[in-house]
């Protein structure tokens, strides 16, 4: 059946993550701790699907106000074709020079931690977000398939791919080719596991800084589900609020 191929090929992406990817996770966590406990921020992005895990980081419930999602509705897509539609955003996210505009009137500073997520890697928007957060001081981890940057020519104008311009990367596991089912007559496979890696890989994050700087002694607010009890009423609007702080700093 093609769900088993599906749930036996997540599971062993997954399996294989913990295996040679804990100690990056850990890393990267540490560095991400570091920069909260000097007050700076750690900022996310991705553009088409790989906005995907940005969104599951903050504001999530489980998460805290230390994430800044770096999201631009033209890098996701709110339509199939037409305006908005995915064309136009693989058409965007493949053009050099958009990086720099993204990061107007945005709260990166020196001293911050950019996480970029891209399965593929080599589309220029992500590498450029990438150099341009080293650029301004920042340093970048890298979330991404390590068989399609093994597989694949750069073709960015640099010569670079996205595992190149970070200071610490961490595979995904997934396939180049992202989907991993086989269906018999099909010329290529159906269902992808990237956002399963990405999304487990952000939260693997999130549970490690928040232990890290708890060692620290911070206690920042959590974004909390109505179903957990015992909490304040007013906690998610203080959420915002100490988001909004921080990203006036």
């Amino acid at each position: 059946m093609s769900l088993d191929k599906y749930r036996s090929a997540v599971t062993t992406i997954l399996e294989k993550i913990w295996a040679t990817q804990t100690d990056a996770i850990r890393s990267a966590a540490r560095l991400m701790a570091d920069s909260a406990g000097k007050g700076g921020l750690v900022h996310l992005f991705g553009s088409g699907h790989s906005v995907l895990p940005v969104q599951d980081v903050f504001p999530r419930y489980g998460s805290y106000p230390l994430f800044h999602p770096l999201m631009d509705a033209r890098l996701m897509w709110q339509n199939v074709i037409g305006s908005g539609g995915a064309r136009g955003l693989l058409w965007l996210e493949r053009r050099e020079g958009y990086a720099e505009v993204l990061f107007e009137n945005q709260p990166i500073r020196s001293g911050d931690v950019m996480i970029v997520f891209s399965h593929g890697g080599m589309n220029a928007v992500g590498i450029e977000v990438a150099m341009e957060a080293r650029k301004r001081g920042l340093k970048v981890v890298g979330v991404t398939s390590m068989d399609n940057q093994r597989q694949k020519q750069a073709s960015h104008s640099s010569g670079k791919k996205l595992s190149d311009v970070c200071d610490i990367v961490i595979d995904n596991c997934v396939p180049a080719q992202d989907a991993v089912v086989g269906i018999e007559g099909w010329l290529a496979p159906v269902a992808a596991a990237s956002t399963v890696a990405f999304v487990t890989i952000a939260n693997a994050i999130v549970a490690e800084v928040a232990a890290e700087i708890a060692k620290k002694g911070m206690k920042p607010r959590v974004f909390v589900s109505p179903n957990v009890p015992g909490i304040p009423a007013d906690n998610n609007v203080q959420v915002f609020a100490d988001y909004e702080k921080a990203l006036r700093r």
